[in-house]
């Protein structure tokens, strides 16, 4: 049975012009961090790592001077490993990781994920292995450079070639990052957009946040996700929404 569920993975806090640029400088925004867990007939799929569990213990050694911009608030048990244990899973029981991009709060967990596939775009490798190209996206590679299967992915992919997950190309926020497209059932959709749109107010006001590799890249995926919502009737779940965060189920219970 095909199920999507969110597994709270920590709060950040930080500048509120961090993600609404025209807002005034000073005030602290707190943000949760998901990872989703999607149940499928032919294999278990993560969707996002959260941030490393060292962070939690020391956030300067593990994040270095970004710690002192995003203050994490994630607490011992709310990290990748943690929450899928409270489905009796192992991450060896993970048949597929997806990183919607490789910042630090999305992929910090994958070291714990040796013998899964992880898919990532073309482009986001790219850059990862490009030592400029990665200053410029803000990648740290302690957080994804492990011993670990990653499968590039060009553009669209139907995971299990059933249309049930579809890994669309939202690039902008950093070079190659995707969102996931998860048919739960005949015309239910649900889109887990990563940080293609933090919130439902970036989408509304058509703004984005003060992190954009790709100014014009990002608001055409920006676009892409609104036609999801307004023509197609996806649900779409924010990036960093709290106020979604509040209203929408976490596991154990199904959010589809």
């Amino acid at each position: 049975m095909l199920q999507v569920f969110s597994m709270p993975c920590g709060f950040l806090e930080f500048d509120t012009t961090l993600f609404f640029p025209n807002r005034e400088k000073g005030k602290k925004f707190i943000i949760p961090v998901p990872s989703y867990l999607i149940t499928h007939p032919k294999g278990n799929v993560v969707f996002d790592t959260g941030v490393h569990c060292q962070a939690i213990e020391d956030p300067m050694a593990r994040l270095g001077e970004i710690s002192r911009m995003f203050v994490s608030h994630t607490k011992p048990g709310e990290e990748i490993v943690t929450q899928l244990s409270k489905f009796q899973l192992a991450p060896k029981d993970v048949k597929y990781v997806i990183n919607s991009h490789f910042h630090f709060d999305h992929c910090g967990g994958n070291e714990f994920f040796p013998d899964s596939t992880i898919f990532v775009q073309k482009n986001e490798m790219h850059a990862a292995r490009d030592r400029e190209l990665r200053k410029k996206a803000l990648f740290d590679p302690k957080d994804f450079d492990h011993k670990l299967h990653y499968q590039e992915v060009d553009g669209e992919l139907d995971i299990f070639g059933d249309g049930s997950l579809v890994i669309i190309p939202t690039h902008g926020h950093t070079p190659g990052h995707q969102s996931l497209c998860v048919r739960v059932t005949k015309g239910t959709e649900v889109v887990l957009t990563g940080d293609a749109c933090y919130t439902k107010a970036n989408m509304d006001e058509d703004l984005l946040p003060s992190v954009a590799y790709d100014e014009a890249e990002m608001y055409r995926s920006l676009g892409k996700l609104r036609d999801l919502r307004d023509k197609q009737g996806a649900t779409i779940i924010y990036g960093h929404d709290p106020d979604q965060w509040k209203e929408i189920p976490h596991a154990p219970n199904a959010l589809a």
